[in-house]
């Protein structure tokens, strides 16, 4: 007897399966940290917050990192199989979420290490880590960019299936210029989120707003150049 979940399409159907738990995993955590946990940081006593540091942080980042390593390498797989359907709603997604896996991992990860070593000297009795002073707003913007990014992404990820708009890569030489201008705003966002300012996005009222602005912003450059 065949069993359709070792066929090809049962294998392409589990990794699609992996692909949205660990992009849940992913995603719940990032709105966890930004809108639970810093919000609770900014209240919580010195000492509360070095304990969620060293114990509760740790544990957190290790879920969060692997499943953006989890989603990202899955949805390669999702992208190299289905290269000869690739629609501009999934190239816009795909895009933004693989920029997004690029911060964790090389970003938010690395200065959140350097955090951690810091807050668990000082409460062995030692000093601060200097470049702890540096790395905190480096990983918070990394952080947000990640959320305002996470909102079209998921948006142009469903929108691939389930919206009408959505377009065929193949012969699209009438959308090339809105793809360069979507391609270019998410750039200009990526650059900010290495090297700019956190801005409006500073609270979780003002990081949704921008989200749901960029993404009113990309769907509106897609159907109208």
């Amino acid at each position: 007897m065949d069993i359709p979940l070792f066929t090809e399409a049962g294998v392409d159907y589990l990794f699609r399966w992996g692909h949205f738990l660990a992009g849940i995993t992913w995603i719940g955590l990032l709105y966890y940290f930004n809108f639970v946990q810093t919000e609770y940081f900014k209240e919580a006593e010195a000492e509360h917050r070095s304990g969620a540091i060293q114990k509760l942080v740790p544990r957190a980042l290790w879920w969060f990192r692997w499943g953006a390593a989890f989603t990202f390498l899955t949805g390669l797989y999702l992208l190299y199989t289905r290269h000869g359907a690739l629609t501009y709603d999934i190239a816009v997604g795909a895009t933004l979420g693989t920029l997004m896996a690029i911060n964790v991992w090389f970003i938010i990860w690395p200065n959140q290490q350097i955090l951690i070593a810091s807050a668990t000297q000082v409460a062995g009795g030692g000093e601060a880590l200097a470049e702890a002073a540096a790395a905190a707003p480096k990983a918070a913007l990394a952080s947000r960019s990640n959320t305002l990014f996470s909102i079209p992404m998921l948006f142009f990820m469903g929108s691939s299936a389930h919206m009408p708009t959505s377009m065929l890569m193949d012969g699209m030489s009438t959308t090339t210029l809105s793809l360069v201008a979507v391609f270019l705003v998410i750039l200009a966002l990526e650059v900010n989120a290495i090297r700019g300012q956190v801005g409006p996005m500073a609270s979780v009222k003002g990081v949704i707003h921008c989200g749901l602005l960029l993404t009113a912003v990309l769907y509106g450059l897609m159907v109208a150049l």
